[in-house]
């Protein structure tokens, strides 16, 4: 992948095109978790090999510290996970939604084929964007995370037919129980969308079992 240079948007982020470029080439959307910044998901997009697709990050809004983690940024404050701060979870999603849109209008991508992938808060975000919208983007890429059914948001849970979700947990993850994620799974289920649902022996994490069965699950969402 080769950064290219951004534009005025919602959030700061950064893009990188394909070495090749053909035009209006297949965007991934990344979004990263609590306490890390837009970089942190490179590696892991750029290690499924996806040659054609542009990869888009964005910044979470809120400054994040904490004792276990120093710096970083995220989406929305939380109480009790499964619950997010109501006011700043909804203040981010309009950031987000708003950034969705610029990028169509103002990048050079297919605005048809908009994949959201993220992990943990990010993918909760991912959930909250695409389902709010399904028609918006080609699929979401669920990495250890939750479909956000407490927070109000009028998701269009019962319009999902042929909708694309590759949802993967650990069973062991310390911060999100599985159960959330099974959960996510049965509901999208329930109304119609094609999920991929995996669950492996980690923690709140991504592991090399977890990038061999969601590599070809991209690439032929994107082909």
């Amino acid at each position: 992948m080769k950064q290219g240079k951004t534009l005025n948007a919602s959030l700061e982020h950064v893009i990188f095109y394909p070495r090749t470029t053909k035009s209006r080439p297949p965007t991934i959307v990344a979004l990263h978790g609590r306490g890390t910044d837009e970089r942190d998901l490179l590696p892991l997009v750029e290690s499924l090999g996806l040659e054609n697709a542009v990869v888009i990050a964005p910044r979470a809004p809120l400054p994040f510290n904490s004792v276990a983690l120093m710096g970083g940024f995220a989406w929305y404050e939380f109480s009790e996970e499964g619950i997010p701060d109501r006011r700043t979870f909804q203040a981010s999603l309009d950031r987000l939604c708003r950034f969705l849109d610029e990028i169509k209008r103002k990048y050079p991508v297919d605005a048809e084929r908009i994949i959201l992938l993220g992990f943990s808060q990010g993918t909760v975000m991912a959930y909250a964007a695409g389902l709010l919208n399904p028609t918006s983007v080609k699929g979401i890429v669920a990495l250890s995370g939750y479909v956000p059914q407490k927070s109000g948001l009028p998701l269009k849970l019962e319009q999902l037919n042929g909708f694309q979700v590759f949802i993967s947990h650990g069973v062991y993850d310390e911060l999100i129980p599985v159960h959330l994620a099974r959960e996510s799974a049965d509901l999208l289920r329930r109304g119609g969308a094609e999920v991929l649902y995996r669950e492996y022996y980690m923690g709140h994490e991504v592991r090399e079992e977890t990038l061999v069965d969601l590599a070809p699950w991209m690439k032929k969402l994107i082909s």
